[in-house]
């Protein structure tokens, strides 16, 4: 993510910390994939259904690899704001719309009531290593996007953020930088990649809270198949720790074994990771809700 510019006029010191932020006691959130067809829609709202019994600071559902499945994306979010009790993350992407389609898309929102947007650069489509290449008429970063949704309302912002460093980026240090400017264009905390290295986690919160207040909550995945490991490393764009495939690997016979092992990991790393001071944990759910509510429920969270 070479994500270059100038900085905007709102300083990271101004915008806004939310308000599920700024409780003091850590907070809880959802993520959950785009579904596919009818079915997978369906499955989405009994796991939403679900996890709404613990009351989380937010949920989101992001668009599939590459941007697609926006349309449903949309739809899923707006029908959240109307007809539960959860706040919704609106996730927003440059990948393929111009800056018409995307001023449509935060118009469709705030429409429909929500009024937190996660703004982020977003895949290639097809593959994710590939080569970014913007819109014609569209964005190259995600701080432009920050940029953009700052002016079109009163919207609270949210970003992406890498432990284990973006792909395309050259080191911590840049990763670092490019948090910074997204803060200083009006984004007010940040929501990262999976975490299965705690330290990794925190050498970027600590590397950015000197250089910004920008709240960093880490994601949590409880991975409950072996087969997720391979697919888990394209998505971060590094391999899992030799420690964690391991540990998966003793047990990779044996499903039931794995997916045990897998929350347990989970377990470890949230607790880890709610002991050094992250301000929450934001759960990756696979759109499955069993696995996650065993991990919140043994933090006591």
């Amino acid at each position: 993510m070479a994500e270059n510019g100038a900085a905007g006029a709102v300083t990271g010191t101004d915008a806004v910390i939310p308000a599920h932020l700024r409780a003091g006691a850590p907070t809880v959130s959802f993520e959950f994939f785009p579904p596919k067809d009818d079915a997978a829609e369906s499955a989405l709202w009994d796991a939403i259904r679900r996890l709404e019994r613990v009351r989380p600071a937010f949920v989101s559902v992001t668009y599939g690899a590459g941007g697609t499945n926006q349309d449903r994306t949309v739809r899923v979010t707006a029908r959240i704001a109307d007809e539960t009790s959860l706040r919704p993350l609106a996730h927003l992407t440059c990948v393929g719309q111009s800056v018409a389609q995307l001023r449509r898309v935060v118009g469709h929102y705030a429409a429909s009531g929500v009024r937190d947007i996660l703004a982020l650069r977003g895949d290639p489509p097809g593959d994710v290593r590939a080569p970014w290449t913007p819109h014609p008429d569209g964005l190259d970063h995600a701080e432009d996007l920050v940029h953009l949704v700052r002016g079109l309302g009163d919207f609270t912002i949210g970003v992406a953020a890498f432990p284990d460093v973006h792909p395309d980026s050259p080191d911590l240090d840049h990763d670092v930088e490019v948090l910074v400017r997204k803060a200083d264009a009006g984004a007010s905390y940040a929501v990262t990649q999976m975490v299965f290295d705690p330290d990794t986690y925190l050498r970027l919160r600590d590397r950015v809270a000197a250089r910004r207040e920008l709240p960093v909550t880490p994601g949590l995945m409880p991975v409950t198949g072996y087969r997720q490991i391979q697919r888990m490393s394209e998505l971060m764009g590094t391999p899992l720790p030799p420690r964690v495939v391991e540990r998966l690997e003793a047990v990779k016979d044996d499903p039931a074994a794995v997916r045990a092992e897998g929350v347990a990991i989970a377990t470890e790393i949230g607790r880890r990771l709610l002991d050094e001071g992250a301000p929450g944990l934001h759960f990756i759910t696979m759109n499955r809700s069993t696995a996650t509510l065993e991990v919140h429920d043994a933090l006591g969270l």
